[in-house]
C-alpha cells in the first residue's frame, strides 16, 4: 500500500470536521435477518452481538477462562458472542499518519487490525481482557487500543452508546492499572462502562489457576449478567 503523506493532527482534525458534517455519526451493528418461529425477544437478541478480545499472550489461559465466564452468561440470555484471542498475532503500532480520516478504519492491512476494528464497530458490546504485564495491559492490546482510538477520533461516534467492559487477570498486583487503561479507552470513546460486584479482576499465574479464585469467578458471571441487563434495556 502506498502510504499517503502524513498529516498533522491539526490538519486531520480539520478534515475530520468536514467529513463528520456529511455523515451519520452512529454506526449500526450487522443484524441477522428474522428467523421464523422466534419470539420478538429472541429476534431482538439474535441481532445483538457481543465481542470479547483477549489481549493475553497466552492462548486459552486464565484471561480466556474469565472472558468465557462472562460470555457464558450472555449466551444463556440468547446473545450472539465471539471471543478473539490475540495470542500469536502481531498488531503493529499506530503510524499517526491520519490517513484514516473519513475511511472508518485503518488504511494499513498488514495485520489483523482492520478485521478486528470492523468487528468492534459491528458489536453492541465490547469486552476487552488482558493479563497484567508490568502493571498494565499487554503490548498487543495496547496497540489495538491506540489504533482504534485514532480511527475513532478521526471518524467520530463509531463507538457511541456501545457497551464496554474491562477484564483483568494478575498473578498478584497491578491489575487495577490494567482495568483503568481499558476503561479510559471506553470512557473517552462514548461507551457505557459496566462493572460487577467488585473489580473485574481474577488472580492466577498458571493456566487454570484463576478458576480457583471463587470471588473472581463470581464477579465475572455477575458482569455477564449486568451486561445482559443493560443490553435488554437499551435495545
Amino acid at each position: 500500500m502506498n502510504a499517503k503523506k502524513n498529516m498533522t493532527r491539526r490538519e486531520a482534525l480539520k478534515k475530520m470536521g468536514a467529513v463528520a458534517a456529511g455523515i451519520g455519526l452512529g454506526i449500526g451493528g450487522v443484524h441477522a435477518t428474522d428467523v421464523p418461529g422466534l419470539s420478538d425477544k429472541e429476534k431482538k437478541q439474535e441481532k445483538i452481538k457481543v465481542l470479547a478480545i483477549n489481549g493475553s499472550s497466552r492462548k486459552d489461559g486464565n484471561t480466556a477462562d474469565m472472558l468465557n465466564l462472562v460470555l457464558g452468561e450472555l449466551e444463556k440470555e440468547g446473545y450472539e458472542t465471539e471471543h478473539i484471542q490475540l495470542a500469536g498475532h502481531t498488531i503493529n503500532p499506530c503510524k499517526a499518519c491520519f490517513a484514516c480520516v473519513g475511511k472508518k478504519n485503518c488504511v494499513f492491512g498488514d495485520d489483523i487490525f482492520q478485521d478486528l476494528y470492523r468487528k468492534m464497530t459491528e458489536a453492541d458490546a465490547i469486552i476487552l481482557g488482558s493479563s497484567t504485564y508490568s502493571a498494565d495491559i499487554s503490548s498487543t492490546l495496547k496497540a489495538v487500543i491506540e489504533r482504534a482510538s485514532v480511527v475513532c477520533d478521526t471518524n467520530p461516534g463509531m463507538f457511541r452508546h456501545k457497551i464496554g467492559s474491562a477484564v483483568a487477570v494478575a498473578r498478584r498486583a497491578g491489575a487495577m492499572n490494567t482495568i483503568d487503561t481499558i476503561n479510559h479507552f471506553f470512557l473517552n470513546k462514548e461507551l457505557y462502562v459496566v462493572g460487577s460486584t467488585y473489580w473485574n479482576i481474577a488472580y492466577g499465574r498458571l493456566p487454570g489457576e484463576a478458576m480457583k479464585d471463587k470471588e473472581g469467578v463470581a464477579n465475572m458471571k455477575n458482569l455477564g449478567q449486568n451486561i445482559a441487563w443493560l443490553l435488554n434495556h437499551i435495545h
